[in-house]
């Protein structure tokens, strides 16, 4: 898929399999890595790329327009740095206190500072779901569709209670397992919040012989959906399985799914869900 308008890509790539899934996607047409250094976990060494730091936005900038980037995509998970330690230019240094300012409000007003660097640098933003072919995530089931009825009421509540913490832009995922919470995500992300729901007693979370529970993933009320927009992929799968978990809610257009025939397959072997419903 091609998005009118701009003609190279600067793809800067945090962490997960993502920012690997748009290479794919976009194969034969001209794109620029930044590889996050410090985020970055897979290996760019084929691709024309730069290995920089989150908080050289000087630099970013400079070695996307030597590379004739007009248009960038920021894709791959990214969390707060530790600006004592961090390495910074003249650009990062001017926009510290923004972005501090705007932290205090949440991690989205964080991207839209960093968002609106970008496009006052002459980028178009443009969001990885239009550059995987996932421009709009349809309602529907993956998955072992006939063990949904029995979780939808958890599934409805873990939906209701993402809402919720998204409205207060603290994070995009949480847990109900017969209508208990068992975790929210917040500065730790989904991988994390999984760890903590495996480490409870099988009883409350499910167990590969009687799962129970939902993960529920949607985008903050808020959210810039150019940016940072709700993923799974098999990792998340596996990731649930291992907790004991039933399956995953997302919501429609509001979500992507990295490999999703990786995704089919480890929903089948370990019998589990996806469903995508649309938004309430």
């Amino acid at each position: 898929m091609t998005e009118p308008g701009w003609t190279k890509l600067g793809l800067i790539a945090g962490g997960g399999d993502l920012p690997l899934e748009i290479l794919k996607a976009q194969a034969g047409r001209p794109i620029f890595v930044v590889a996050l250094r410090g985020f970055v976990d897979r290996d760019y060494s084929n691709t024309d790329h730069v290995s920089i730091s989150v908080g050289e936005i000087g630099g970013i900038i400079k070695a996307l327009k030597a590379a004739g980037c007009d248009a960038i995509c920021f894709a791959g998970y990214v969390t707060r740095p530790d600006l004592k330690s961090l390495k910074m230019d003249a650009r990062g240094l001017i926009m510290v206190p923004r972005a501090l300012a705007a932290g205090r409000k949440g991690d989205d007003a964080v991207i839209r500072v960093v968002v609106d660097e970008f496009e006052r640098a002459g980028f178009a933003v443009v969001g990885a779901d239009s550059l995987i072919g996932q421009g709009g995530l349809p309602a529907g089931v993956i998955g072992a569709a006939d063990t949904i009825e029995a979780h939808r009421e958890d599934a409805a509540k873990a939906m209701a209670v993402a809402a919720e913490i998204g409205r207060l832009d603290i994070g995009q995922g949480a847990v109900v397992a017969n209508g208990i919470v068992l975790a929210v995500e917040a500065q730790e992300g989904t991988n994390a919040m999984l760890e903590r729901v495996a480490g409870l007693p099988a009883p409350l979370r499910g167990s590969p012989g009687h799962r129970l529970g939902i993960l529920a993933k949607r985008p903050k009320p808020i959210q810039e959906r150019r940016v940072d927009l709700p993923t799974i992929g098999v990792d998340t799968v596996e990731r649930c399985a291992a907790a004991g978990l039933a399956g995953i809610a997302l919501e429609a257009d509001g979500a992507l799914i990295v490999d999703r025939d990786g995704v089919e397959a480890a929903l089948e072997r370990h019998g589990l869900f996806v469903l995508v419903e649309a938004a309430s």
